[in-house]
């Protein structure tokens, strides 16, 4: 390995850890994405700077292409949310990036002399590696299949596209908008405000008991529709009767504790400071 092999690799395989521990610990898939690419580009430039210059296309094509096509899909899924603005975060991050681009540069350039003015080599390398041929057989032999791929990958692309993004097509519907909505609806027989909870009577409380308004009438919107086709919703009036009636029973009984109280008044205060 050469003196610029080395300093390549030594510049580039630190680069590539910290892409790839970016890309597990990112909370974002945006950020996920660039460190992807940033670890397929640079291992590309391993493969061509080890005189692979075959892989290096390859892992271009392939996979910081096709896979990435994937990671496409991915944030046409997922959407692009509001705050990841392009904000200077970090203060004078624009110049260290400045500086990292043109040393990148400088060590791409160096790479891509080395593979244009290779130094000579015998007549049997050539036998090595084939690359033609399978380009031959690729486009070829399967130029069909391969341009039936490519349009496969951009319909689904596009489907994705549409299938997601689909609410930026129509007028989002705001606040402001819903309670208008709300507003107009109501000769029609719609609601401002959520439907009443069920009833809570003094012995029963279940889902099946419907509410009283103010002037004491059931509200059958109180309880589930589902519980109401079924037939399965109870009778507020049959319940009261029946709380009634435990009222009407216990009422002799509270009127002549009242009466008590009333006649011995000390008692009530000397129960009440003991309590105290």
């Amino acid at each position: 390995m050469s003196t610029g092999e080395d300093v390549l690799f030594w510049v580039l395989a630190p680069l590539m850890v910290l892409a790839a521990l970016g890309l597990l610990f990112a909370r974002k898939a945006v950020h996920a994405a660039v460190c992807v690419v940033f670890v397929m580009i640079s291992l590309a430039v391993m493969y061509i700077a080890q005189d692979a210059p075959f892989l290096g296309v390859v892992q271009i094509v392939v996979y910081t292409g096709a896979v990435m096509m994937l990671f496409l899909f991915v944030l046409m899924l997922v959407g692009v949310d509001a705050s990841d603005s392009l904000v200077e975060t970090i203060r004078g991050q624009r110049w260290i990036g400045v500086l990292l681009g043109l040393g990148l540069g400088a060590v791409l350039g160096g790479v891509v002399a080395q593979a244009t003015f290779p130094p000579a080599v015998g007549l049997a390398s050539p036998d090595e590696e084939n690359p033609v041929t399978l380009a031959r057989v690729l486009f070829g032999d399967y130029v069909f299949a391969m341009e039936v791929v490519g349009v496969l990958l951009v319909t689904a692309a596009v489907a994705a596209l549409v299938l997601t993004h689909r609410r930026s097509l129509e007028p989002r519907v705001g606040q402001k908008e819903t309670a208008d909505a709300k507003v107009a609806a109501l000769p029609s027989g719609g609601r401002l405000t959520p439907l009443p909870a069920p009833g809570v009577y003094a012995r029963n409380n279940a889902m099946d008991t419907p509410a009283l308004d103010a002037s004491g009438r059931p509200i059958p919107e109180s309880v589930s529709r589902i519980l109401r086709i079924r037939g399965q919703e109870r009778s507020a009036t049959a319940i009261l009767a029946a709380e009634h009636e435990v009222l009407a029973d216990h009422e002799p009984t509270r009127h002549r504790d009242r009466r008590d109280d009333d006649a011995h008044p000390d008692r009530v205060t000397r129960t009440t400071d003991e309590e105290a």
